[in-house]
């Protein structure tokens, strides 16, 4: 029987060695990958400092700018509007004062010609009823 426990000893030896080791392993990756996360983060920070921030700066002249040219173009369009509003009453209240004046220059002249015609016809009628009983 000892003879067994020598070897469940020696194996039982071994599995410790290894679970030490496994240990031992696993504490080396978690140091490495902690290194490489710290050297990522200053790479990535380096990025930032010397690419993304004056990439942001220009980006947000350039949106200060478009809001600027917005701003004015918005600004000129209710202008042009409100000049074009103002265009079309002017030309209504002058397409109405034409329609007036020109009614009330024309009405005596339409008076005349209604009344010519009324007579040219009662004078025509008359002649033809004239005619009809001379028949």
């Amino acid at each position: 029987m000892s003879a067994e426990l020598g070897t469940t000893n020696l194996l039982l030896g071994i599995m410790a060695a290894v679970s030490v080791l496994e240990a031992l392993v696993v504490i080396g990756m978690g140091v490495a990958g902690f290194m490489a996360y710290r050297r990522v983060m200053e790479l990535v920070n380096g990025l930032e400092t010397r690419q993304i921030a004056p990439t942001l700066a220009r980006v947000n002249a350039i949106l200060d700018d478009v809001k600027d040219v917005t701003a004015k173009v918005k600004e000129e369009t209710e202008r042009v509007d409100q000049a074009i509003h103002h265009t079309m009453n002017r030309i209504d209240d002058t397409a109405d004062r034409v329609r007036s004046n020109v009614r009330a220059k024309t009405s005596w002249m339409v008076g005349i010609v209604r009344g010519l015609r009324v007579a040219i016809e009662g004078v025509l009628q008359t002649r033809h009823q004239a005619h009809e009983t001379t028949h």
